[in-house]
């Protein structure tokens, strides 16, 4: 029996959501070496989250809205003010970091369901390979999450919860909200959205994650960011194939 394209996008969006969990569980399970490769942790999704949105979403959405620019930067714009406001509210730049970040991570993980029931609708090849990619990347936004919740104060079980709340249960949301409106949606809009994720990617990235290899000094925590980087290459070149 053949799989239709529903199927892939439960099979992808589900696994997504386990290997999510799976990165959360392990970073509560082990807190102390948690903390120990932090930094490195962080590191790596910076290259990913900064390589990635570069080499293939954004152009991407150029292609389908020549206004994706445009969207990318509010998106970074957003970001910022968001955290401003939040930093200005709470009075707590810690708070404030997680607050933000993960702003960041439940929009990227809600549009990658989106991205899961594009692609399978337009071929059950394409919608693989980027799903393959986007499934690859779960480990480590799980660990992230749940670091950031921490650092914003939050005590294990909370921030494990919210961590699953916002990083692994959004794919699949993200994928069912999508589907029956998918055909509905132009390029034009879509364009527009991978555009704004971008943005919110970058200042995520280069506003939070990167700053942890300036301040923490460990020469291996830009091994970390490179290997990210390398691993974003690796994808894009097959992502192109």
């Amino acid at each position: 029996m053949q799989l239709q394209p529903i199927h892939w996008i439960t099979i992808f969006a589900l696994s997504a959501m386990l290997v999510n969990s799976l990165g959360i569980w392990l970073v509560y399970r082990n807190q102390a070496v948690a903390e120990r490769y932090k930094n490195y942790f962080m590191c790596f999704a910076a290259g990913i989250l900064i390589a990635t949105p570069l080499l293939i979403a954004f152009p991407e959405a150029i292609e389908k809205n020549h206004s994706a620019g445009l969207a990318a930067l509010v998106g970074f714009i957003y970001m910022f003010f968001s955290n401003k406001y939040i930093q200005h509210r709470t009075k707590q730049p810690e708070l404030a970091f997680g607050i933000t970040a993960i702003q960041g991570i439940g929009i990227h993980s809600f549009i990658d369901g989106i991205i899961y029931t594009v692609t399978f609708s337009v071929s059950t090849l394409s919608g693989i390979i980027a799903g393959v990619g986007l499934v690859a990347h779960e480990l480590s936004e799980g660990i992230i999450t749940y670091s950031f919740l921490s650092r914003g104060g939050m005590n294990r079980k909370k921030a494990a919860f919210y961590a699953f709340l916002v990083a692994s249960l959004t794919t699949p949301i993200g994928a069912f909200v999508a589907y029956p409106l998918i055909h509905r949606l132009n390029d034009d809009l879509l364009g527009l959205a991978l555009g704004f994720v971008v943005g919110v990617l970058i200042y995520v990235s280069a506003s939070h994650l990167l700053p942890e290899a300036r301040e923490s000094g460990r020469k291996h925590t830009y091994v970390a960011f490179f290997a990210g980087i390398a691993l974003a290459v690796f994808l894009s070149l097959t992502h192109h194939h």
